[in-house]
């Protein structure tokens, strides 16, 4: 795409903008947009349709083999497929037992949901960037990001997500006059009742911030590093289109670019499980 009719500045632009559909302000319609001007003005309640079937499929893809794997277990020599699945599940679990002290079934498999499937979507980020959209704009399909962790829609998805678990943990456990307690009564504490009054607003305001930055920062350190890694991929192949040289010289780039990137891509994976893991834990410990 970078040697069509596309400027270097189009060609980014174009790589950087979902498939979305949504009401067009114009027309009224809803459909699909054909630019990235329409994608920007169909506003909040646009879908984009790139991250959700990529994030759906690569969830699906992990939760059929990674069954199929349980299903054919056996006691006997294992295949490497179902090594491979025992070696992730033992990490995960040695993970959780680290950083969860706490009693709950449900932590475990979260967990591990959460490191695979967010490596597989940041694994996407080392699919050639023209591959996939070239091959849709074949079928007429104008945009096609397929990174969905690229997306703050997804990254702010899963954090949310995590952060209503924390919550309704928090009430469950804690009750709602420990939970109250625990965002009134610290960090500042004292013995008289009414500079303990006092500190209740001043207590509030901290641990409200402290509680609402959780997800925030959950989200945009994912999204944050997995969008430079695509922004990256997308300027080196704007080499290609330079001359011999450069172009030699960004395939080589693209190549050490992207087995440093599996580290990135895998290390991204393990920091917002890890975050999960502690959040969940936060919400089970009484104070």
């Amino acid at each position: 795409m970078a040697s069509g009719t596309l400027t270097s500045g189009e060609y980014i632009k174009h790589h950087l903008t979902n498939l979305t559909f949504g009401k067009n302000p114009q027309t009224g319609e809803w459909g699909l947009a054909h630019t990235a001007q329409e994608a920007a003005d169909m506003g909040f309640w646009a879908i984009h349709v790139d991250t959700m079937f990529w994030s759906i499929l690569l969830g699906g893809l992990f939760v059929f083999f990674f069954a199929r794997s349980a299903s054919r277990a056996t006691a006997g020599t294992p295949s490497g497929f179902q090594n491979f699945v025992e070696w992730i599940v033992d990490f995960i679990d040695e993970s959780v037992r680290d950083s969860f002290s706490g009693k709950n079934a449900l932590i475990a498999p979260l967990a591990l949901t959460v490191f695979v499937w967010i490596f597989l979507m940041n694994a996407m980020d080392l699919v050639p960037v023209d591959l996939i959209p070239w091959l849709a704009g074949m079928v007429g399909i104008h945009f096609q990001k397929v990174v969905p962790t690229t997306d703050p829609n997804a990254t702010f998805g899963m954090a949310i997500g995590v952060f209503i678990l924390m919550l309704y943990y928090s009430l469950k456990i804690k009750g709602v006059g420990g939970f109250a307690a625990e965002l009134t009564l610290h960090p500042f504490e004292a013995k008289n009742i009414f500079i303990k009054i006092i500190f209740i607003p001043i207590n509030f305001f901290l641990e409200f911030v402290s509680l609402i930055a959780k997800p925030i920062s959950h989200s945009l350190r994912l999204f944050g590093n997995m969008y430079a890694g695509e922004m990256i991929f997308i300027l080196i192949a704007l080499m290609y289109n330079a001359g011999i040289i450069l172009g030699v010289f960004g395939g080589g780039l693209q190549f050490v670019w992207a087995v440093f990137h599996i580290l990135i891509i895998t290390l991204q994976a393990f920091i917002f499980m890890t975050l999960t893991v502690v959040y969940m834990d936060m919400a089970h410990q009484e104070h």
